[in-house]
């Protein structure tokens, strides 16, 4: 199964250049575990100061790319949230092992959503090829209404 970008807007209110995910490669509902692809590419604003002539994609944005993973995999375990807006409450555990250069294609899990109350947490990692480049446990709150 194959999610791309139209459908990625359905579950998430991020847009460019914000919206840090490409593709859903897996989603599985019983396991609770999603599988998606983020194309890191030279064209990414961040990388015109992040650095000039060494680039490299910002920690906290493969954080947020993780965190948009985990929250697209959550609309899918918890559909009665279909429509509902979390954000991003906390991380725990949080390791950069490697940098994320332009070309590398992202790979972030994220698995074992737990749910207690209007928090959501998971685990999540980041890859390029077989070498996981971050990983954090993530913290996800339901937004209320102002």
């Amino acid at each position: 199964m194959e999610i791309k970008a139209k459908e990625i807007f359905e579950l998430l209110p991020h847009r460019y250049p914000f919206l840090l995910i490409d593709k859903i490669l897996e989603l599985d509902k019983e396991g609770e575990y999603i599988k998606v692809l983020k194309n890191v590419t030279i064209n990414e604003p961040f990388f015109q100061g992040h650095f000039p002539g060494n680039p490299i994609m910002p920690g906290v944005l493969i954080l947020e790319a993780m965190a948009q993973a985990a929250a697209a995999g959550l609309k899918f375990i918890f559909p009665e949230y279909k429509n509902s807006l979390f954000v991003f409450a906390g991380a725990d555990k949080v390791r950069f092992r490697h940098p994320v250069y332009p070309g590398d294609t992202l790979i972030l899990e994220a698995k074992g959503f737990k749910k207690k109350g209007r928090i959501i947490k998971t685990y999540a990692v980041a890859k390029v090829g077989e070498k996981v480049v971050a990983e954090a446990e993530l913290i996800a709150g339901l937004r209320e209404e102002d």
